[in-house]
């Protein structure tokens, strides 16, 4: 397949859509955890999360225009808190039905089976069944005028992970904590790792952390 900016523009608009939601590749599947001022719990399957920078520890999330209804990001701008968590193989099925529009007074929560759970200093819900989870603060949202999308830029303020996923490095092994990946809009896949390398330097050639 050969593809013009134009033979794209052409193309018909879902497969449009699910051609470049995919191109990129495998992406983070994550929950995202909100509340809203009346109360209302909100959880939100979102493939939008990148790394920032880790001093401070920043994660920005791309939302989608606020044309219609955004209940995530209206949570996010009331609150301030939101949480972010790793989908992970056994909630699969549950992470992806929080896709579906419910009204605002529904939770998602109770709507999928996935469970509440409630940390100090952290003002929103976390998934309960996940692994990796992160309490959020939001420190900045930058409007997109390209789009009309949003990048919401937030700190985290408390990080939860199991032991048998950090390595020696200190770092995440997505594949130990079940971290589930996800391709386009519906297709979600495992990870394995394939080779950890030592740090580049431009005076030797690629060493592999494990010969």
């Amino acid at each position: 397949m050969l593809l013009s900016s134009n033979d794209i523009e052409a193309l018909e608009r879902r497969r449009r859509a699910a051609l470049i939601n995919s191109i990129t590749g495998f992406k983070p599947a994550n929950l995202v955890g909100t509340i809203d001022e009346e109360g209302h719990t909100n959880l939100s399957i979102m493939s939008s999360l990148v790394h920032i920078g880790s001093n401070p520890p920043l994660l920005a999330l791309i939302f989608r225009p606020d044309n219609t209804e955004r209940h995530t990001l209206d949570n996010i701008r009331h609150a301030g808190s939101y949480t972010i968590n790793h989908v992970n193989g056994s909630i699969v099925d549950a992470a992806h039905q929080t896709a579906a529009r419910y009204p605002r007074e529904v939770s998602e929560f109770a709507a999928t089976g996935l469970r509440e759970d409630w940390q100090d200093g952290v003002a929103a819900p976390f998934v309960a069944e996940a692994s990796v989870r992160m309490g959020m603060e939001l420190r900045e949202e930058i409007p997109i005028a390209i789009n009309g999308t949003h990048m919401v830029i937030g700190e985290i303020v408390w990080l939860e992970a199991p032991d048998i996923a950090i390595n020696d490095a200190g770092a995440l092994d997505p594949a130990l904590a079940d971290s589930i990946s996800i391709s386009g809009l519906d297709s979600y896949y495992r990870s394995d790792l394939v080779q950890r390398m030592a740090y580049a330097k431009p005076d030797q050639a690629p060493q592999r952390l494990d010969s």
